[in-house]
């Protein structure tokens, strides 16, 4: 094991290091000159996006932008925006956050591309709900079904096991670091928690992320609000330490500019997952009328999981002192529940540990939807996705008495393979999605509510399942 962890670890810096940070941020940065900064100036606009109900043509209603926002923003936020940013400021010091923040503005524009390539290539279930992302905008594009199932293969181990696995896991640390009860214990009770959700399908999903995104999201914000204000002297100072470590004006003990931008980016992307090919396989879920309208919505999904829930993680972490994030002795969701505790008292314990457990919670079930999308795309039928359900439930209990770096490292390799593999693709052909954005905007000038007709999309050449 210790000679795995040691492989997990390097495999990381490489992966990171080598080729994720300059693909992530050219394909960030191309996108977001194609659409002309798009994904910054149209934000009152994503907002709005998030109040609109279609109607279907029976008049019944399928999946809302917002509960689709929801599935989304449930797999986003989580245990990367509490213990992930914590161990980020560890690893890679204040700057860390900076080079974060940067990931995300450029990440919106990727995000619109991949999302709104999933809701043009989008198909319809038996039920009327329908299943899309990356896997099914390669196949029907590229002609590579062999491609599209490998990234099944990928995305359903990477979220379904193994980001699963890392949910549970800091579930079990927060509980019983502020409670005491044994790891084992907490697992079993998590994986019938788990199973009563997945098990209902992608409706049952729907609706409870609907209900506890908002609400846990809101919660967090407040406390974070409540230590900057208690701390308000500190503040100049401490956005100054962000600043000077992040261009290594100011090295800290977490390292220097490049420990900074490796765990700013890896864990920015394992956070807002922009690029990744995960939040596609939500966007693809929402009844529209236009794919754009879905792609500015997860843009902004982005936006409220990194410069908001991440930074108030930040910002409590760092108000709370040097000693704090520098001590060998704690780790990850730790970092965070001793932070608190410096600002508020002993009660943060059992507060990080209630939010984490809504926040992780909320990300299995929202993990679990993206392996079930792609387990249809793989032709699995009922047979192999109860089997499917049944290795998640196994995996998150695994994650919850398992061991931390192994669980992170791995999951960290997996996710950058199938970003990589998502990346190239949408570089491949988001000329789709950039052509429908100004189609969008057209037709916004006109003063219309933006329909979709492939037929204004010249790059669109082949047949497409539901918008035809």
């Amino acid at each position: 094991m210790e000679a795995f962890a040691n492989f997990t670890s390097v495999a990381n810096d490489i992966l990171y290091t080598y080729i994720l940070i300059g693909l992530l941020s050219i394909v960030g940065i191309y996108f977001t000159i194609k659409i002309k900064f798009g994904q910054v100036r149209m934000l009152g606009h994503m907002v709005g996006l998030l109040k609109e109900v279609n109607l279907r043509p029976d008049g019944s209603k399928g999946i809302s932008s917002f509960q689709a926002f929801c599935i989304s923003a449930a797999s986003r936020i989580g245990t990367g925006n509490i213990a992930g940013i914590a161990a980020a400021i560890a690893a890679g010091g204040p700057g860390a956050i900076f080079w974060m923040w940067i990931i995300a503005i450029v990440g919106g524009a990727t995000s619109f591309v991949e999302s709104t390539l999933a809701q043009i290539y989008k198909v319809k279930d038996e039920d009327g709900t329908f299943r899309g992302g990356p896997a099914y905008y390669i196949e029907q594009v590229l002609g590579k079904r062999w491609l599209g199932v490998v990234f099944s293969i990928i995305i359903s181990i990477t979220f379904g096991f193994m980001f699963n696995a890392m949910q549970a896991n800091t579930i079990g640390s927060a509980v019983n670091n502020s409670t005491g009860i044994s790891h084992w214990i907490i697992g079993i009770v998590l994986v019938i928690l788990t199973g009563l959700v997945i098990f209902g399908g992608v409706k049952r999903i729907a609706e409870i992320s609907s209900k506890i995104v908002p609400v846990m999201a809101v919660i967090y914000m407040l406390v974070a609000i409540f230590v900057v204000i208690k701390n308000i002297a500190f503040v100049p100072k401490m956005f100054g330490l962000i600043f000077s470590n992040a261009f290594g004006i100011r090295p800290v003990v977490g390292g220097g500019i490049g420990a900074a931008i490796l765990n700013g980016v890896r864990r920015g992307l394992f956070s807002n997952e922009a690029g990744m090919g995960s939040v596609p396989n939500a966007a693809a879920t929402a009844d529209t009328s236009h794919p754009a309208k879905q792609g500015f919505v997860q843009s902004l999904g982005v936006y409220l999981d990194t410069i908001l829930v991440c930074s108030a993680t930040a910002f409590i972490v760092l108000l709370a002192g040097e000693q704090v994030y520098t001590n060998p002795d704690l780790e990850g969701i730790m970092i965070t529940q001793a932070a608190l505790s410096a600002h508020v008292g002993a009660w943060a314990t059992g507060f990080l540990a209630i939010c984490i457990l809504l926040f992780s919670y909320s990300s299995i079930i929202g993990n679990y939807y993206y392996g079930e999308s792609n387990i249809e795309f793989m032709g699995g039928g009922k047979t192999m996705l109860n089997g499917y359900r049944i290795l998640v439930l196994i995996m998150v209990y695994l994650g919850c008495i398992g061991d931390f770096s192994i669980v992170w490292n791995t999951g960290d390799i997996f996710m950058g393979i199938m970003a990589i593999i998502n990346l190239v693709v949408i570089i491949l052909i988001g000329r789709v999605a950039i052509e429908t954005f100004y189609d969008y905007k057209k037709q916004m000038s006109e003063g219309k509510n933006p329909v979709f007709n492939p037929k204004n999309i010249k790059s669109i050449n082949t047949e497409l399942d539901y918008w035809k």
